[in-house]
């Protein structure tokens, strides 16, 4: 019982919210997201290009929303910005329920992203701003671990709603993220949240694009991260489309994949984790975009239900060396008062998000999806040449003191 006082301690008791806040709203999002592009299809029989520019609407806001929304946290502070961006969000999702036509549907993804933008960054920043320097790395591995346990269970749901309800799923995510708020706002006025989070030195937007203009290490780190997520966002963009298609029961098999995926990484993601910190984190990624190029490249000789799994594994493995080392390297990079702003920036990889269902839409519709993976897995491939730039002048800058950490 102490160890388990000792561990809830070593936190700030708004990082625990934060935390299970996430297991929540991800469990809800994911009940509906990754069946968009089918419900989409099914529904408004549209074509996988136009599929995957409506799915893509929600990351390309998403690149300049979190640029903003972490840069107006940095000067107004993480609550304000929070709080709202959070109420918007369940707004978003009732506006699903009641949405008829292809553009409702670009404009409330594109709202989606826009408002998860403003949201996932600052929320970052706050729980760093409550967290020891030597304790982050773990904070951001638990926060990642919190996601897909939410994404363990979501899909499973999500599954069974689409072929029976696909707009209660809506609802039910929409309330999700209302009590989320209503329960954050209770407790920061119950919590003392320190002041760390405001900028005492005021950055105009013209300074924080100068910064990240001119900081080569974070430019690099994003070029790779959006060759990635380029890769990564056909699991939830065309895969399901393919599977449907190809294989039978191809849905219960997505769905199926979704779990597995989040549960490897809620088991896996602390072991790999600790074997990952003997390494610098420019190595790590180097390695998870190695494996998650195979797992694409894998998806492309699914048949059934065994080489489906294989490819989840390799992709999931992927994502746990990559995804947490990503968010480290950015509050390595930041400057304390910056670190709202240097967050924000990093969702300039969703461009990758926004690209990936677009492209690999416009290849599934010329070619097929054999084709699509591979060239997505050369594509992801690509981050390598970028990661390895960016430690490069990462360790030409940065104090030295950094270098074991890496």
């Amino acid at each position: 019982m102490a160890k388990i006082t000792n561990y809830i301690g070593q936190f700030h008791p708004i990082v625990w919210v934060l935390l299970i806040g996430t297991v929540l709203s991800r469990g809800a999002s994911f009940m509906t997201l990754p069946f968009l592009s089918i419900y989409l299809s099914r529904h408004m029989d549209l074509s996988p290009i136009v599929i995957g520019l409506t799915v893509g609407m929600s990351p390309l806001m998403g690149t300049v929303g979190g640029f903003i929304g972490g840069h107006l946290s940095d000067r107004f502070g993480r609550k304000p910005v929070m709080l709202i961006s959070l109420f918007m969000v369940a707004l978003v999702y009732y506006g699903f329920t009641v949405a008829t036509g292809q553009g409702w549907f670009i404009l409330l993804n594109a709202l989606n992203g826009l408002c998860n933008s403003f949201f996932e960054p600052t929320s970052q920043a706050l729980m760093a701003d409550l967290t020891d320097k030597e304790k982050r790395m773990k904070v951001y591995s638990l926060r990642y671990t919190a996601m897909n346990i939410g994404a363990s269970v979501g899909p499973l749901v999500g599954a069974y709603l689409a072929s029976t309800s696909a707009k209660l799923s809506f609802a039910i995510t929409g309330t999700t993220y209302l009590f989320y708020a209503i329960v954050l706002v209770f407790l920061m006025k119950k919590l003392v949240l320190p002041q760390a989070g405001i900028s005492k030195r005021v950055v105009s937007f013209g300074d924080a694009f100068t910064i990240i203009r001119t900081d080569k290490a974070l430019r690099y780190l994003i070029l790779g991260i959006i060759l990635v997520n380029m890769g990564y966002v056909q699991i939830d963009s065309n895969l399901p489309q393919i599977l449907e298609g190809t294989v039978e029961n191809g849905i219960v098999i997505f769905s199926t994949l979704i779990t597995i995926n989040a549960v490897l990484v809620v088991f896996l993601q602390m072991p790999i984790s600790h074997v990952a910190e003997r390494f610098r984190l420019m190595q790590v990624m180097v390695i998870g975009a190695v494996f998650m190029a195979g797992g694409l490249v894998s998806f492309s000789f699914v048949n059934g239900w065994v080489t489906a799994i294989l490819a989840i594994v390799l992709l999931t493995v992927g994502e746990i060396l990559i995804f947490p080392s990503n968010s480290m390297m950015i509050d390595q990079l930041a400057p304390e008062h910056l670190r709202g702003t240097y967050f924000g920036a990093a969702q300039f990889r969703k461009i990758g998000n926004f690209l990936g269902p677009i492209i690999g839409g416009y290849l599934l519709s010329q070619f097929q999806g054999q084709i699509m993976f591979w060239i997505l897995a050369v594509t992801t491939m690509g981050s390598v040449v970028f990661f390895t730039a960016g430690n490069r002048f990462f360790m030409n800058t940065k104090q030295p003191n950094l270098e074991k950490t890496m």
